[in-house]
C-alpha cells in the first residue's frame, strides 16, 4: 500500500509540473506568436493586402479543407505542396526574375552567370529576412519590387484555384478539382493568408537571427537554414533517449523476478461475469467500429490512388463528386471515429462488469449516445462534402461544415455535440465504476485509474473547443495538438493500459499488487514524456525557441516506456499458453502483442526517426511522417482497438465457437500488410523526399517536378499489394463478427463448478 500511495503521489506531482509548464508555453505562444497585420503596404502608401483579406483568405482554405489539401507550417496531406513554402520560393524568383529583366535584359535570372546570382541571392535576403512591422500601426511595409512580384504569384494561385488551362497540369498533379475555389474574390483573398504564412516562414523574429517559424522550411535561397537550437537540442533529445531507456531496464532488472508467480485458475473467471442489459447493447457499437473501418480502407484507397491520376479513379472523374481533400478528412477522421468508438464501447461494456452494478436506466444511456454517435458521423461528413463542394458558404462553414485542422476537422456546431456525447459516455461508465471504488478492495488502484482515464477523455476533447474561427493559426495548433496528441496519443491509452490490467488480473494471469505497481508505473513513465512531448508537433509553427528545447527533451523520452511495453507482451504471451482456457483468449492477446511491436516499430523507431528537431526541420510534412502516422495510429491504437472489441465479443457471445482461421488470418494480413505498405512506398518515398530536401529545398521535395518522377508513381502503385492484403484482413475480421451472430456454431462453456448458475 505504500508503495502504491508514492505512485500516486508522483503521478500527481508529475502532471500538475508538466501541465503547469505546458500552459506557460502555450502562453508564450500567444505572446511571440507571429504578428496579424491590420494593413500590409508598399513603399509607396498603396495598400497590398488587409487584415480582413488574410482572415477571409484563411477561412476560404478552411472551407476547402485546408491541411487535407497541401500544407501549412508542414502540417496536412502530402500530394498537393505546403502552400508557404511554394510561396515563399516562388516569389523569391519572381523578385530575381525582375532584377534579372530590369537590369540585365533577360527573362531568367537562371540565364545569368554564377557570381551575378550570388549576389542576387544575397540581395534577396537582405530584402526578404528583415522585419518591417510595425507595431503601433499594426502595418507590413514591402519594397516596390517585391510587391510586384507577390502580383505575379498571387495570379498563379487564383489560376490554380479556378478553372484556367494553365494551370490544369498542376491541378491534375495536386490532385485538385477543378474550380477549388469558384469565387475569384475568394481566391484572391486566400493568396492574402498563403503570403502572410510565407511571410512568416522568411521574416526574422524582433531581435533574432531566425525566422518566426525557426528558418522553416529549408530554403537556402532565401536564408532558410536550420537554426542552432536545432543542432544543440537534437542532440540533447538523443542523450535523454539513452539515459531514459538506462534507467528504464535498470528498474526493469530490479524490480521483476522477485515476485510469486500466480496461481493460475482451473476455468475461465471471466465467464463468471453476468452479461448485464446495457453490457449486451455494446454490441450495436463494435459492429459500427468494422462499419467504419471499412469505409476508412476504401477512402484511403482512393485517397492514395488520386496520388497517381490526380482527378480521375481509373478514367471516372472522380474529383467532380469526391474531391481528394475530401476522401482524405473522412479516411483520416474515421481512423480516429472507429478507434475511438471500439474504446468507448469497451468502457460501456466493462463498467458493470467490474463493478457487477446495472445502474437504472444504463441500457437506454448506451443506446441514446450509439444514436449521438450515428449522428454525429453523418452530419458532419453532409456538412464537410457541402463545404469542400464550396456550397455551404463561408458564413455557416466554421459551424457546419470543414474547418481545415487535420483529424479535428469536423465543425463547431458537431464538435460540441460530440463533447457532450463524451460527457454523457463519461457518466455513463463511471456510475457504473462508483460502486467498484467505493467498495475498494486490491483492485481499487486500478479501478481508480481507469476511473480518473475516464474523466480525462471526456474533459480533454474541450481542447477542441478552446479555439475561435479567428484565433491565431499557432494557438490553434497548440490546440490542436492537445487533442490529437494528448486526448489520442495520452489518454485512451492510459485506460487502455488500465483495462488490460483489470483483465489481466481478473484472468488471474497477474496478481492484483503487481498490476497495479505496473500500471501506476507505466502510467508516470508514459506521461513524463508524454504531456511536453506534445511540443514537439510544434516546432516551425510561429512558436518560441523554448517549444523546441523543451519537446525536443520530452518527446525523447516519449520512446522509452516502449521497450517497457515490449517486456510486458512477452510476459503475456507466455502466461497465455499457462492453461487450456487462455485459448480462448488467444487473439486478443496476439493483437495486444502486435501493440508492442508496433510501438516500438511505429511510434518508437520511425516516431523517433523524425522528432527530433534537426531531423523534422527537414523531414516534417514527408512521406517519412506519414509512414510513422500509419505504423503508429493503426499499428498501436488500431491493434489495441481490435484486442479490446475481442474481448469484450468473447463475453457477449461466450458460447459461441470462433472462427480461429478468420482471425489468424485477420491478424497477419493486418500486420503484413501494414508491414508493406510502410516498406514499399512510404518509406522509400520519404527517403527520396529527404534526399531532395537536402539538395534543392523542402518547396522542391514537396514539388509537382519531384513528386510526378516515374520511380514515385511506381513506388505509390507499389502500396497495392500492401492495401490489398491489409483490406483481407479487414474482411476476414468483418467475416467472423458476421459469424458470431448469423448461424453461430456453439461451443461448452470452460465453467468450473458453481460458475454456470452466476452467469444465469
Amino acid at each position: 500500500m505504500d508503495s502504491t500511495r508514492k505512485l500516486w503521489t508522483g503521478l500527481a506531482i508529475l502532471l500538475i509540473s508538466s501541465f503547469a509548464v505546458l500552459l506557460w508555453v502555450g502562453s508564450e505562444v500567444h505572446r511571440q506568436a507571429p504578428p496579424m497585420p491590420d494593413r500590409v503596404v508598399s513603399t509607396d502608401g498603396s495598400v497590398v493586402y488587409t487584415r480582413a483579406d488574410i482572415e477571409q483568405g484563411r477561412q476560404v482554405w478552411q472551407s476547402i479543407g485546408g491541411q487535407q489539401l497541401g500544407s501549412i507550417w508542414g502540417h496536412g496531406a502530402y500530394v498537393a505542396p505546403d502552400w508557404g513554402a511554394d510561396w515563399m520560393h516562388r516569389e523569391a524568383e519572381a523578385i530575381l526574375d525582375i532584377w534579372a529583366a530590369r537590369e540585365h535584359g533577360v527573362d531568367s535570372y537562371k540565364s545569368l552567370d554564377a557570381p551575378t546570382q550570388a549576389s542576387y541571392t544575397a540581395r534577396l535576403q537582405a530584402l526578404l529576412r528583415p522585419n518591417t512591422w510595425d507595431e503601433s500601426s499594426a502595418t507590413i511595409t514591402l519594397d516596390a519590387d517585391r510587391v510586384a512580384a507577390i502580383e505575379q504569384v498571387a495570379a498563379h494561385y487564383i489560376s490554380l484555384f479556378g478553372n484556367e488551362a494553365e494551370t490544369a497540369g498542376l491541378r491534375e498533379a495536386y490532385a485538385m478539382r477543378n474550380d477549388t475555389v469558384g469565387e475569384a474574390a475568394h481566391r484572391e483573398s486566400m493568396t492574402a493568408f498563403f503570403w502572410w504564412v510565407s511571410w512568416s516562414q522568411v521574416t526574422q523574429r524582433p531581435g533574432q537571427e531566425i525566422s518566426y517559424t525557426a528558418n522553416w522550411p529549408a530554403d537556402q535561397m532565401v536564408g532558410n537554414t536550420p537554426p542552432p537550437s536545432a543542432f544543440l537540442w537534437t542532440v540533447f533529445s538523443v542523450l535523454f533517449l539513452i539515459a531514459g531507456v538506462a534507467l528504464l531496464g535498470w528498474h526493469y532488472a530490479v524490480n521483476h523476478g522477485d515476485e510469486m508467480a500466480p496461481v493460475l485458475p482451473k476455468s475461465d473467471p471471466l465467464a463468471s461475469i453476468r452479461i448485464t442489459p446495457s453490457m449486451r447493447a455494446t454490441a450495436k457499437y463494435f459492429w459500427v467500429v468494422m462499419a467504419l473501418f471499412l469505409v476508412q480502407i476504401l477512402l484511403g484507397a482512393t485517397t492514395a490512388h488520386y496520388q497517381v491520376e490526380g482527378q480521375e479513379a481509373y478514367g471516372f472523374a472522380l474529383s467532380e463528386i469526391l474531391p481528394y481533400s475530401l476522401t482524405r478528412t473522412w479516411h483520416t477522421q474515421l481512423a480516429v471515429l472507429w478507434i475511438a468508438t471500439a474504446w468507448l464501447g469497451m468502457g460501456l461494456y466493462i463498467g458493470p462488469a467490474i463493478s457487477g452494478h446495472e445502474p437504472k436506466f444504463q441500457r437506454l444511456g448506451v443506446n441514446f449516445l450509439w444514436i449521438c454517435l450515428i449522428v454525429i458521423v453523418v452530419g458532419s461528413f453532409a456538412g464537410q462534402w457541402f463545404a469542400v463542394m464550396q456550397k455551404l458558404g463561408l458564413a455557416k462553414n466554421f459551424w457546419f461544415g470543414h474547418q481545415g485542422w487535420e483529424y479535428v476537422d469536423i465543425g463547431r456546431f458537431w464538435q460540441w455535440f460530440l463533447f457532450v456525447g463524451l460527457m454523457l459516455w463519461l457518466t455513463l461508465v463511471g456510475r457504473a465504476l462508483w460502486p467498484a471504488i467505493r467498495h475498494g478492495g486490491e483492485s481499487r488502484s486500478i479501478v481508480s485509474l481507469l476511473f480518473l482515464s475516464v474523466v480525462a477523455i471526456g474533459i480533454f476533447y474541450a481542447a477542441g473547443l478552446m479555439w475561435g474561427e479567428h484565433t491565431h493559426l499557432s494557438m490553434v495548433e497548440y490546440w490542436r495538438w492537445w487533442v490529437v496528441h494528448l486526448w489520442v496519443e495520452g489518454f485512451f491509452e492510459v485506460f487502455a493500459v488500465a483495462v488490460i490490467a483489470f483483465l489481466f488480473t481478473r484472468l488471474g494471469l497477474l496478481q492484483v499488487k503487481t498490476a497495479t505497481i505496473a500500471v501506476l508505473f507505466a502510467t508516470i513513465v508514459f506521461m513524463a514524456g508524454g504531456v511536453l512531448g506534445t511540443l514537439h508537433h510544434l516546432y516551425f509553427t510561429g512558436t518560441p525557441t523554448a517549444v523546441i528545447a523543451i519537446g525536443a527533451s520530452f518527446s525523447a523520452l516519449e520512446v522509452v516506456p516502449l521497450a517497457y511495453v515490449g517486456f510486458e507482451a512477452y510476459h503475456s504471451y507466455k502466461l497465455g499458453k499457462a492453461t487450456p482456457w487462455m485459448a480462448r483468449y488467444r487473439w486478443p492477446i496476439m493483437f495486444f502483442i502486435a501493440v508492442a511491436f508496433w510501438n516500438l516499430v511505429g511510434a518508437g523507431l520511425l516516431g523517433f526517426l523524425i522528432n527530433p528537431p534537426l531531423p523534422l526541420y527537414y523531414m516534417q510534412g514527408m512521406n517519412l511522417t506519414a509512414a510513422h502516422g500509419h505504423t503508429a495510429l493503426f499499428g498501436v491504437y488500431g491493434m489495441l482497438g481490435v484486442g479490446l472489441v475481442l474481448f469484450c465479443l468473447r463475453g457477449l457471445k461466450p458460447d459461441v465457437a470462433w472462427n480461429d482461421g478468420a482471425l489468424k488470418v485477420s491478424f497477419w494480413a493486418f500486420n503484413i500488410g501494414l508491414a508493406l505498405m510502410a516498406a514499399l512506398t512510404l518509406l522509400p518515398i520519404g527517403v527520396l523526399q529527404l534526399a531532395a530536401a537536402l539538395e534543392h529545398g523542402y518547396w522542391y521535395a514537396r514539388s509537382a517536378e519531384f513528386m510526378q518522377q516515374p520511380l514515385i508513381d511506381l513506388l505509390v502503385w507499389l502500396r497495392v499489394p500492401g492495401d490489398t492484403i491489409f483490406s483481407v484482413g479487414a474482411l476476414s475480421l468483418a467475416w467472423f463478427m458476421l459469424r458470431l451472430w448469423i448461424v453461430p456454431k456453439r461451443e461448452p462453456l470452460p465453467l468450473g463448478e458453481g460458475v454456470a448458475e452466476a452467469r444465469s
